[in-house]
């Protein structure tokens, strides 16, 4: 787990290092103990390391083999990249470290472009081939690893990083406001899928991405992972505990795949269901002394801000090394400068202040953890399924239940210059329409799997955690889970109030109340039901001169939200308000000027 950035030219001018390095420096966070730099004409590569596998100085990056004529810079972990190397190693292959950084190097060499089709992890990389001058870049299935792109005005020269942050280090972006990322924003929930960013000049690779990049700047990009979301007729034909213990078995591998590391590895135990799942499994396992972590926070307007009663649960089952983070609302406001100017793009879920504080802690006592994210978008896990699984109109009821507006209010929110025409509903328009999920539940289920999922959940753990120099690792998103789930019959993921068949396998391995109670979230009240010192900062954030000349909102808009924060929440029970805020503040805390 690191950063990696660079600069390509297209025009055969030397590539500015200083500006690499300026991005680097950016990204010394995700990458606190190493750092390595290359420069080569056209070309500039830099790289931060968090040492994870193979701790010795072989695996630093940037890696060149120049037998092979390539270099490659790579922020991520193939977790079967042993697997991979026996095998590479019988096609003639030889090495001269021990980690997963040459492994994809010489995998490269070995099967070109198709090398990520064999790969299991997150991994975003860029190659560059010395002797075409091409650069190959990549993504995971599912965006666990980032990768923004900055192209220059005059298309002669492109730059990339693993944050947005690091690309406004090295300057020159054009960073007004991009219109249809703002409605998207405002719209679904905070989620701007790719490639927009809320700035026109960044933008970002697709996951499950190939991009391949001329000498002269032409580019191709390759979608390399697309699966069916549609039920298999021979697993609905399948009894249903065989069904279970198919989802079980891919789960104990994904799981086993993610304890890969030369550093102990430890738990986020929210004590729901799926990270509680997890714990389990690893105990099963053998695990012995593992360390597992939960945050809680102080209640506003009658809403708990823990869920400790429930991983105290768990971890007195399994016998861990169990750290309890409590935060109070002066702690939590005192970090939340910092926590959004650790965003990559603006998040509005009270998540992230969460894991930015949980991180903090949890990076004391190790570089690795597994989290639980992804089961709920995977296997129906949310509450607007089950209607959406009925629907009669897939489109209008995903719009009903998961956007925080209609058009009318968002034509109210923004000013004349932003009213765009309805991006966000066109999106799942032409989402929905795509081959390969035919019913409504099927195409909800790959939207959120491989949309929204990547622009939010995933997005939120990577900024968050690699803020500290911590790697998180999220089995429910291994690939080959994901395709099992996404062939299930529709009953295995709706019954029980969501991932049914989850549940079913937890039922025999965890405390009964950790399975039947509601839904739990990660509660932040303070931020949810702003008053007193909250309210006091978004209110100056909102009124203030930067944002009155960036002219985003309507100023009455505005100020009908401050009236009555605790009356404008959203369909998800998001504050309108904090959402707007956070935007204005996530800007000022870059210098993003208007």
């Amino acid at each position: 787990m690191c950063g990696i950035a660079g600069e390509i030219r297209f025009d055969n001018r030397e590539a500015d290092a200083s500006a690499v390095g300026r991005m680097a420096e950016s990204l010394r966070p995700r990458g606190p103990d190493a750092g390595g730099a290359f420069h080569q004409g056209r070309i500039a590569l830099a790289h931060r390391r968090l040492k994870i596998i193979d701790l010795s100085e072989r695996a630093q990056q940037p890696m060149v083999a120049a037998d092979l004529g390539l270099t490659l810079v790579f922020n991520g972990c193939i977790y079967n990249y042993r697997e991979l190397r026996t095998e590479l190693e019988r096609e003639g292959e030889r090495f001269f470290s021990d980690g997963d950084t040459e492994v994809l190097l010489r995998a490269y060499r070995r099967w070109g472009l198709a090398c990520v089709e064999r790969l299991h992890g997150m991994f975003a990389f860029a190659m560059w081939e010395r002797d075409s001058g091409r650069v190959v870049m990549a993504r995971d299935r599912f965006g666990i690893k980032p990768l923004y792109l900055a192209e220059s005005t005059d298309g002669k020269r492109l730059r990339f990083a693993s944050t947005l942050p690091a690309l406004l280090a090295a300057g020159d972006v054009d960073t007004r406001i991009d219109p249809v990322a703002l409605e998207h924003y405002l719209m679904w929930h905070a989620v701007v899928p790719p490639p927009f960013t809320m700035l026109r000049g960044v933008r970002k690779l697709p996951p499950a991405t190939v991009a391949v990049i001329e000498p002269d700047g032409q580019r191709t990009d390759l979608c390399y992972w697309n699966p069916p979301f549609a039920a298999d007729p021979e697993l609905v034909a399948t009894p249903s505990k065989e069904r279970e213990r198919l989802v079980q078995l891919a789960l104990e591998k994904a799981v086993e795949r993610r304890m890969v590391a030369d550093v102990p590895v430890g738990v986020l135990l929210s004590g729901g269901v799926d990270s509680s799942l997890l714990v389990a499994l690893l105990s099963r396992a053998g695990q012995e002394g593992l360390n597992t972590f939960s945050i809680g926070f102080e209640a506003a307007n009658g809403e708990q801000g823990d869920e400790f009663r429930y991983s105290d649960l768990v971890a007195k089952e399994f016998g861990t090394r169990h750290h309890k983070i409590r935060i109070d609302d002066k702690t939590l406001l005192a970090a939340l400068p910092d926590a959004i100017k650790a965003m990559s793009e603006p998040m509005v879920s009270y998540d992230n202040i969460g894991f930015y504080l949980l991180s903090k802690e949890v990076a004391r006592h190790v570089k690795v953890v597994q989290s639980g994210q992804g089961a709920d978008e995977v296997l129906a896990g949310y509450h607007w399924y089950p209607p959406l699984a009925a629907s009669r109109d897939a489109v209008a009821e995903y719009v009903r239940v998961f956007f925080d507006r209609d058009e009318e209010e968002y034509l109210r929110t923004v000013t004349e210059a932003y009213a765009s025409p309805g991006p966000s509903r066109d999106f799942i328009e032409r989402h929905f329409a795509r081959p390969g999920a035919p019913t409504p539940l099927d195409k909800a289920l790959r939207v959120d799997a491989t949309v929204m999922l990547v622009d939010d959940p995933v997005k939120r753990v990577d900024n968050m955690t690699m803020a500290w120099g911590l790697e998180a690792r999220v089995p429910f998103l291994d690939h080959e889970f994901v395709e099992l789930a996404a062939r299930l019959p529709a009953q295995d993921k709706l019954s029980h109030g969501g991932k049914g068949v989850l549940k079913e396998i937890a039922r025999r391995m965890l405390p009964r109340e950790v399975i039947d109670r509601p839904k739990g979230y990660f509660p932040v009240p303070a931020l949810k039901y702003l008053s007193g010192t909250s309210l006091d900062w978004v209110r100056d954030a909102l009124h203030s001169g930067a944002a009155r000349t960036r002219g985003l909102f309507r100023p009455d808009y505005v100020d009908t939200l401050l009236a009555a924060p605790d009356r404008h929440i959203t369909p998800l029970r998001g504050s309108k308000l904090w959402q707007l805020a956070l935007l204005e503040l996530w800007l000022q805390s870059h210098g993003i000027r208007p």
